[in-house]
């Protein structure tokens, strides 16, 4: 069967898989990317996982893997290739697509950002699936955004387009490493709602989680910390949907898993700050951790789309 390798390489883990034509999960793997052992070793490490799947895929299939995608934190170069910056992994300027299609026998790879990458997927086959403008924002650790057109995840000029985290939704407020204060993720992101409820409820290790299921218990100290999180982010989104004009809102991460818990007041938020702007649908996510995954198989699929179109245009 035709297939294509696809990874996605967080912080700390990769996830792989082999993808069939239609974006169908055909197997999947995971492993640690020993960022521990230094940045060559997480690069020597994704390569031996990507040589791996293309052995696992010609034993399974009887071919070898037509194409590959892979998708990275940090700041990346689309067009050239080029894993630029990452400050989890340690890295710069990695040629990822170079060594990946060396160490792959040749075939063609794309590189691509994390978010915007599982951004993709929710667009094209998951929540977002038929919209023709979306916004896939995921609340993890951090906030980023994916800006779905037609089918495609627009990067920017500079490869920063969708960094929603970084609007900020609360001048002079609390500080963020970017630079500024007041920047939407030191408010709604995972990590804030988790370091706000442990210090509200006094266990240092509560998190996100444990805030949700205390509001559902009727907490007042969880329902004014979840609340004030859900306003911040309903600030931050409608600034989004003012200059994007999606027609779908897509939240994913860890606090989309918290349901109706997040999406019944955060549907209210929004809709009371908006004004003449069109009200998008707000849908939780729907492909989990695999969004990443089937993003980069769709990446690798476009690129031999791609292939097929350029040499009919040459022969024609």
């Amino acid at each position: 069967m035709r297939h294509v390798i696809a990874l996605d390489v967080g912080g700390t883990g990769m996830k792989a898989a082999l993808v069939g034509p239609a974006g169908e999960l055909l197997h999947q793997a995971r492993r640690a990317t020993g960022r521990e052992r230094g940045p060559d070793a997480v690069v020597d490490a994704i390569l031996d996982f990507a040589a791996e799947l293309r052995a696992d895929g010609e034993r399974r299939f009887g071919v070898s893997a037509a194409a590959a995608g892979v998708a990275v934190p940090g700041i990346v170069d689309a067009d050239s290739g080029t894993a630029l910056y990452s400050a989890n992994l340690g890295w710069r300027d990695v040629p990822m697509r170079r060594l990946l299609g060396e160490r792959l026998g040749g075939v063609p790879v794309a590189l691509g950002h994390d978010v915007r990458t599982g951004g993709l997927a929710e667009g094209r086959i998951g929540a977002g699936q038929g919209a023709d403008r979306f916004l896939f924002v995921p609340l993890g650790t951090g906030i980023a955004g994916a800006i779905g057109i037609n089918g495609a995840v627009e990067a920017g000029a500079h490869g920063f387009a969708g960094e929603i985290g970084h609007i900020v939704v609360r001048p002079r407020g609390t500080a963020c490493p970017c630079g500024q204060h007041g920047c939407l993720e030191r408010y709604a992101s995972a990590a804030a709602v988790s370091q706000a409820w442990a210090e509200a409820s006094g266990s240092p290790d509560a998190d996100a989680a444990d805030c949700a299921k205390a509001v559902e218990a009727g907490d007042p100290r969880a329902a004014r910390v979840w609340q004030d999180a859900v306003d911040a982010l309903a600030d931050g989104l409608v600034t989004a949907l003012t200059l994007l004009d999606p027609r779908t809102l897509i939240i994913g991460g860890g606090l989309a898993e918290s349901g109706e818990t997040l999406f019944t007041p955060l549907r209210a938020a929004v809709e009371r700050r908006v004004t003449f702007q069109k009200l998008p649908s707000v849908v939780p996510a729907a492909l989990g951790d695999t969004a990443g995954c089937l993003g980069a198989g769709l990446l690798a699929w476009d690129l031999l789309d791609t292939d097929i179109t350029d040499r009919s245009e040459v022969t024609t």
